[in-house]
């Protein structure tokens, strides 16, 4: 049984993976979409909550067999998709997935979807912003910042192609917005967010 999805996509940097967290605290309808990639395990992270961990070649059958809804070659070698079987796991269970995906991801998944998914784009308030809030990080030498900052400018473009964009300005306020924009589209009784006191 098919049923609706949400979609939050954005740059890197523009805080769409603190909004996905803040909406799954808030509604309780709302499952994580876990997607499977081809790259090592990382230390911290756990099979089957952070990503669906296989190989490359592994990757690559299922692309052969049809189970991915979407996938991409990221870089060469290194891929990333949403299972089918996820989708199932989580319609099953009577729950409305939501994805943390980057912004080609998202315009995948709703071609995919269509009209069953409120597609929404995380905007930094300026290049200038995310440029300092990704120096912040100090996780980039400056090489890579600069392959990053182009990137996001190349993303910023395809904006257009979502159902709802949202400046991130303040986190608070942008979580709000997303949380009235979901509560409008899944319009369920189970899926009323709650809110904490």
């Amino acid at each position: 049984m098919k049923g609706k999805a949400i979609i939050v996509s954005a740059p890197s940097g523009a805080g769409k993976t603190t909004i996905v967290k803040q909406l799954l605290s808030v509604f309780p309808g709302l499952e994580f979409s876990i997607s499977a990639c081809s790259r090592p395990k990382r230390e911290k992270e756990t099979e089957g909550k952070d990503y669906y961990f296989i190989t490359a070649d592994q990757f690559r059958d299922k692309i052969s067999n049809n189970e991915f809804i979407e996938w991409q070659e990221v870089y060469p070698g290194s891929y990333y998709g949403t299972l089918e079987s996820e989708m199932d796991r989580i319609w099953s269970e009577g729950k409305t997935p939501i994805f943390d995906v980057d912004v080609f991801g998202g315009i995948n998944l709703k071609k995919y979807f269509g009209d069953t998914a409120l597609a929404i784009f995380i905007q930094p308030p300026s290049l200038q912003e995310l440029e300092t809030r990704l120096r912040h990080r100090g996780t980039e030498n400056e090489e890579n910042l600069q392959t990053r900052l182009n990137k996001v400018e190349r993303e910023l473009t395809y904006s257009g192609q979502f159902d709802r964009i949202i400046v991130n300005d303040e986190i608070s306020t942008a979580s709000s917005k997303a949380t009235e924009l979901i509560t409008s589209f899944l319009d369920f009784d189970n899926q009323k967010p709650t809110i904490k006191p």
